[in-house]
């Protein structure tokens, strides 16, 4: 059992002291740090993650330019700098499809790099950088005790999908969740500057995809949502049904890695108390497009502004209820909605819908990008377009140079 910050440090073990400490490196936990930091920035704050960095991390490595607004905020705004801006979007479901240019680009950067960037803008902030998994917390009377020898008044939890401080806050694992494969294949000629994602039939949403990095090669993958037998989406099915909707890929990439997306709910959940949670360990997945760094990034600025203002009045305890209230005016509407679409979007009649709505009017394509990539909702266009769409009723075309397939 764990032990009470008291006892432990009645003991005579020797117990760091920190401002706050961060679990988990990566974009919610260095986001989380740089928050905290730009708003106190004498705060010692202690960055904890399992892995050196740089490290490799599954993902899709899409960076919208949503993540690049919040980081600028901080201060991190140049972690893209260098990577080939991507200005077309491809989106497709059997013979139907349409490639429309985005109303801001979007960035391909490997993860090894971009979280290495963000932890180096964290530490040149003043965080300190610690390889240390953690394995058992608890909360007393004088802050937050981790594995018997690091306390701090405040802890912010990013240590992803299946987080120990998440299990330790008393909430449970997020139930809805998707699988996803990744890796990395010679991008082809038709594929230069476009983010591609061809629909599959299988646990709905379900794609495959194939982002041009800029640099020779593509981020490819595909992913699922998870039914009630988990255990039968396999890597052999995931590379099966990403080689089946797009052929040769699967044959021509390597470096696989799969993970769980925990998929976001319709209202953001954060227990009262001094433990913040961020990313993927606050279950903050967009469910409609398996999206996670913008509410990564999003949720750890605010998590760690929440940490630093608590802080800064002298109660720790009061953290928690800062960080609902500041996630939920940023992101409330926007999670209920999501929760809405992806749910409609299990329904193959309804993606067809909006690809053949996108495809006829550029409004609504943007209303997708930013429901699917930063914090949109479903407007009255995007509703308008859905429903003229599913009832075959043809919508004005709007800039008739788009390229549309069907």
């Amino acid at each position: 059992m764990p032990r009470d910050p008291l006892t432990a440090a009645a003991s005579g073990e020797a117990v760091e002291s920190w401002d706050l400490v961060v679990v988990g490196a990566g974009p919610a936990g260095a986001a989380a740090a740089l928050g905290a930091l730009r708003t106190e920035p004498g705060l010692r704050v202690l960055l904890l993650d399992r892995d050196d960095f740089p490290r490799d991390k599954s993902c899709g490595d899409g960076i919208a330019p949503h993540v690049v607004d919040a980081l600028a905020e901080v201060g991190a705004g140049d972690v893209v700098d260098g990577w080939t801006p991507l200005t077309r979007l491809e989106l497709a479901r059997g013979a139907a499809g349409v490639t429309r240019s985005l109303a801001r680009p979007v960035w391909v950067v490997p993860r090894r790099t971009f979280d290495a960037r963000l932890v180096a803008h964290a530490t040149g902030a003043g965080a300190r950088l610690r390889r240390h998994r953690v394995r058992q917390l608890q909360a007393g009377a004088d802050g937050v005790l981790l594995d018997g020898h690091l306390r701090a008044p405040v802890l912010v939890g990013a240590d992803g999908a299946h987080s120990v401080v998440r299990a330790a806050a008393g909430l449970g694992e997020v139930r809805r969740r998707a699988l996803a494969i990744r890796g990395y294949a010679p991008t082809r000629d038709d594929g230069r500057g476009v983010q591609r994602i061809v629909y599959g039939d299988r646990g709905q949403p379900s794609y495959a995809w194939a982002f041009d990095r800029g640099d020779g090669l593509s981020n490819v993958g595909y992913g699922e949502l998870l039914g009630e037998h988990p255990e039968a989406a396999s890597r052999a099915l995931l590379l099966d049904q990403l080689e089946r909707l797009l052929p040769g890929v699967a044959a021509d990439g390597d470096g696989w890695r799969a993970h769980h997306l925990p998929l976001s709910q319709p209202r953001f959940h954060q227990p009262d108390g001094p433990v913040l949670l961020a990313g993927d360990a606050a279950g903050l997945i967009n469910p409609m497009t398996g999206e996670g760094i913008y509410y990564a990034v999003a949720s750890g600025i605010l998590a760690g502004r929440a940490a630093a203002r608590a802080l800064a009045d002298g109660r720790p305890v009061a953290a928690g209820a800062l960080h609902r209230r500041s996630v939920r005016r940023l992101l409330g509407r926007h999670l209920r909605h999501t929760s809405v679409t992806s749910r409609l979007s299990s329904v193959p009649a309804v993606v067809d819908a909006g690809i053949g709505a996108a495809s006829r009017d550029q409004g609504v394509f943007d209303d997708l990008v930013e429901i699917g990539l930063g914090r949109g909702l479903v407007t009255a266009r995007l509703a308008g377009g859905l429903t003229r769409s599913l009832a075959g009723r043809p919508t004005r075309r709007r800039h008739p140079t788009t390229t549309v397939t069907h």
